[in-house]
């Protein structure tokens, strides 16, 4: 881990330009630091707001030099290209709305992207920026930043390695507490309101939110594609007029069956993302609110832990962590290992090299279509009384 891949593949850091995530911002603050904790990327220029004042004032802030605080992206893009030191790769933490134009202005620039997630708030919107960033060849980086997650890349390379059979069974639940709140209406103004406006924040708050993390945990530790829904979306919170719940059946690829369950209405709860797959030879368990543990229950054998650079480690999920046995890592780690696995194969591409094989496993575009695939397919099992849906018409 004391290897900086960026620095032995091109002499110098990735040079970083964001878009949004100005002060205040707690995805922008997760995006920025992830950036910098291992020593590949230097941010370099910034549009922070969509209000061209706020937008200096607030790249001004973070300490950009004069000269590359933009007022619109338009013109960061435009100016960056043409500098001889412009920057490498454009990220974006941008409300869900404008992922998609932002993205695409970025690609046509010839940058490569990492954006927050979801990728779009439409299937047409996936299918344009995923066919536009293969046609580019450029690096397309999602950060569902829990796939960063030391367990749960172990969980995946046991998987891939036969550890745990043929999939039979996923259970998965993300449930949060924060919407539980009936005294404290839903905001209609203010800098997070737009997360309540279906307009911008997409067909689904909840799905965009955190079921879109559920979903693409269960393909990224099983390695197979969740084909048919059986789903319910709806609001728990009476009078609310968005979905703070959904409830699901899946059926997987091959034939597995899976339970999915996500809700930002359960009071008390904070961040329980919780995944149990279950395969012919054993049952992997992780849960994200105890991410240094991940439970193997062998079948006819006693139950095993694993843990982040203890024994029996496989070789994805070592270079997921920093720090020695025993230690926590967490979510600003695994949001780091996102961008530290871009990087490398962004340096790659750009020295023309092959990238190691094992910086290949964060989401791309290829998972934010199939995010937007499935976050439709829900929509229309749910609004045609819990009929099922395939996910790929």
């Amino acid at each position: 881990m004391n290897v900086n891949p960026t620095m032995a593949i091109l002499g110098r850091r990735l040079r970083l330009a964001v878009i949004g995530g100005g002060p205040g911002s707690f995805i922008g603050s997760m995006h920025r630091l992830a950036a910098r904790l291992d020593d590949q990327y230097e941010l370099v220029a910034g549009v922070m707001s969509s209000d061209p004042q706020r937008a200096l004032a607030a790249a001004k802030e973070i300490g950009l030099p004069e000269d590359r605080r933009y007022a619109t992206v338009a013109e960061m893009l435009s100016s960056e290209r043409r500098r001889q030191d412009g920057a490498d790769v454009v990220a974006i933490m941008t409300p869900n709305d404008s992922h998609f134009d932002n993205a695409m202005a970025a690609l046509e620039h010839g940058f490569d992207v990492i954006c927050d997630k979801p990728m779009t708030n439409t299937v047409e919107e996936a299918q344009a920026l995923h066919q536009k960033a293969t046609e580019e060849q450029r690096v397309f980086c999602l950060t569902h930043n829990y796939s960063g997650y030391p367990m749960t890349r172990q969980a995946r390379a046991m998987v891939l390695a036969g550890e745990v059979g043929e999939i039979r069974l996923v259970q998965v639940e993300y449930v949060q507490g924060g919407k539980a709140d009936e005294s404290k209406p839903d905001p209609t103004s203010g800098p997070r309101s737009w997360t309540f406006d279906p307009a911008r924040n997409g067909l689904s708050l909840i799905l965009g939110a955190i079921g879109s993390h559920a979903h693409h945990l269960v393909r990224f530790i099983t390695n197979l594609e969740i084909t048919e829904v059986c789903a319910e979306a709806g609001a728990v919170v009476p009078g609310r007029k968005f979905d703070d719940y959904t409830g699901a059946l899946l059926r997987l690829m091959n034939g597995a069956r899976g339970v999915f369950w996500v809700t930002q209405a359960a009071a008390g709860v904070e961040n329980c993302l919780q995944i149990r797959v279950s395969g012919s030879k054993g049952t992997l368990e992780w849960r994200q609110e105890v991410p240094q543990r991940l439970s193997f229950r062998p079948l006819g054998a006693p139950a095993q832990t694993r843990t982040p650079n203890g024994p029996g480690t496989l070789d994805l999920a070592k270079r997921a962590s920093r720090i020695v046995a025993g230690h926590p890592e967490g979510f600003p780690e695994g949001f780091a290992n996102i961008y530290k696995d871009a990087a490398e194969v962004i340096a790659s591409r750009i020295a023309g090299l092959d990238p190691d094989p094992l910086a290949l496993h964060f989401p791309t575009s290829a998972d934010g279509l199939a995010g937007m695939l499935f976050i439709e397919a829900v929509i229309r099992s749910s609004r045609n009384n819990s009929s099922w849906e395939k996910v790929f018409p």
